[in-house]
């Protein structure tokens, strides 16, 4: 009869273990689930912001290149303007330069 219960309880022990190691590895699957869902929706987030990154980016890239095609024509507005002032300033004072170095030119010095 001792040996009955001994054998018994080794019988429960083992059946014990038995349900331990299924609650484990059901605890161990849950987790790894847990942790895939987890890994999905972070590369989820990863992907939603990135593609806003990349579209704020670009917009801010339009708006500028769109200012540069405005800045360089202004730029040769005003270079045109500025060269077209050289001009009529050389026209007015070309004939007194021409005076001054030819007088400069054909005065002798002793």
């Amino acid at each position: 009869m001792d040996s009955n219960r001994g054998q018994n309880g080794i019988q429960l022990l083992l059946a014990a273990e038995q349900e331990a190691q299924h609650i484990v590895n059901a605890a161990r699957n849950s987790k790894m689930a847990r942790l895939k869902q987890a890994k999905e929706e972070a590369e989820k987030d990863i992907a939603e912001f990135r593609a806003h990154m990349e579209a704020e980016f670009q917009r801010k890239v339009a708006e500028s290149s769109g200012d540069s095609g405005a800045n360089v024509k202004r730029l040769e507005q005003e270079t045109e303007a500025k060269i077209h002032h050289l001009e009529i300033e050389a026209a007015r004072i070309s004939h007194d330069v021409v005076h001054m170095l030819l007088k400069h030119v054909t005065t002798v010095k002793n």
